[in-house]
């Protein structure tokens, strides 16, 4: 990896007695998407607040661009542009008028902030929509105005905390086709937390969090690879049974649906036989099968299997927040 843009090591925070980020490390270069993915309260959100200074450290060290987020915060923060889960716009300003605010906050010189804006707008697509009232936009485009926000003062490092939550999928698909450019340029190293799969999918490396912790880390092929040949697709009827009768089988590990199917993880070279095995023991028992293959493993099944390895019996919750957008 060429020098980060961000290098944090052993990150540590707690409130009280709880651990929310316990000695998370990681490195994002220029040029390069890193996805935090996990279960609510698993500390995605505080890795960022204090990355970008709002949460001061316990432990560890953290630098922006090279600038020590303990000693040097101001400095770092110049380097940052963060769009938080529930970006704060003043509703009662145009949207010129708050891109104006936040590049007066960020220092942007008088003298360049009116032309910075307006390039910005064309990028993001406001641009016919600078004297309109940001209480006036619909949620895609006050998402864009989020963006070009966090974007108005060129910033080296782009942290973006679940942007897309609570947005209908066109509008993610359309959040998603700003955000790739960026990186084209080889200048911004950008840091994105998301329960979507689809999301996780475009990311270079991707780091997987629970309880404080970060407990895998690769890129979306690595992480899929780690559960190669351990995976088969069950679809038939009726449901309960087909689950009934993978459950029953000592190689089948799990069963999760996903939409009008199931996945089976089952035991490394196990595949073949449970395939042969639960057609037998399903048509015998009155039910229908429609689809009973191996596949290759998707980036949901990887973190269910994480879940499960750190935290027994707890793949439910991390189920509802992994989001299958298939």
């Amino acid at each position: 990896m060429t020098t980060p843009l961000i290098d944090a090591f052993d990150l540590h925070k707690s409130f009280g007695a709880t651990r929310a980020v316990a000695g998370v490390s990681l490195r994002v270069a220029a040029g390069e998407i890193y996805g935090l993915v996990g279960p609510d309260g698993a500390g995605k959100t505080t890795v960022m607040r204090l990355l970008c200074g709002a949460l001061r450290l316990d432990d560890g060290f953290a630098e922006i661009g090279g600038c020590d987020v303990r000693r040097q915060v101001e400095r770092a923060r110049e380097q940052i542009g963060y769009l938080a889960q529930r970006f704060a716009l003043y509703e009662d300003l145009t949207v010129l008028e708050n891109l104006r605010f936040f590049a007066e906050t960020r220092g942007l010189p008088t003298q360049e902030w009116a032309s910075r804006s307006q390039e910005i707008l064309d990028f993001v697509g406001l641009a016919p929509f600078g004297d309109r009232r940001a209480g006036q936009l619909s949620g895609g485009m006050k998402q864009k105005l989020g963006l070009a926000s966090a974007l108005i003062h060129r910033p080296r490092v782009l942290l973006l905390d679940e942007p897309t939550t609570g947005v209908d999928p066109v509008t993610r698909q359309d959040f998603w086709r700003l955000i790739m450019p960026l990186l084209r340029s080889g200048d911004i190293a950008v840091l994105v937390s998301t329960p979507y799969m689809d999301e996780a999918m475009r990311c270079t490396r991707i780091g997987f969090m629970r309880g404080g912790h970060l407990i895998s880390e690769g890129t979306p092929a690595e992480l899929r690879h780690t559960l190669h040949g351990r995976i088969v697709e069950l679809a038939g009827a009726p449901a309960n049974l087909l689950v009934e009768q993978a459950q029953r089988d000592p190689a089948v590990e799990t069963v999760e649906r996903f939409g009008n199917r199931y996945h089976l993880r089952v035991v490394a070279g196990q595949t073949a036989a449970v395939v042969e095995r639960l057609h037998t023991q399903i048509v015998a028992a009155g039910g229908q099968v429609e689809l009973l293959r191996p596949i290759e493993p998707q980036l949901e099944d990887v973190f269910i299997a994480l879940a499960e390895s750190t935290a027994p019996d707890s793949s439910a919750d991390v189920a509802t927040r992994l989001y299958v957008t298939r």
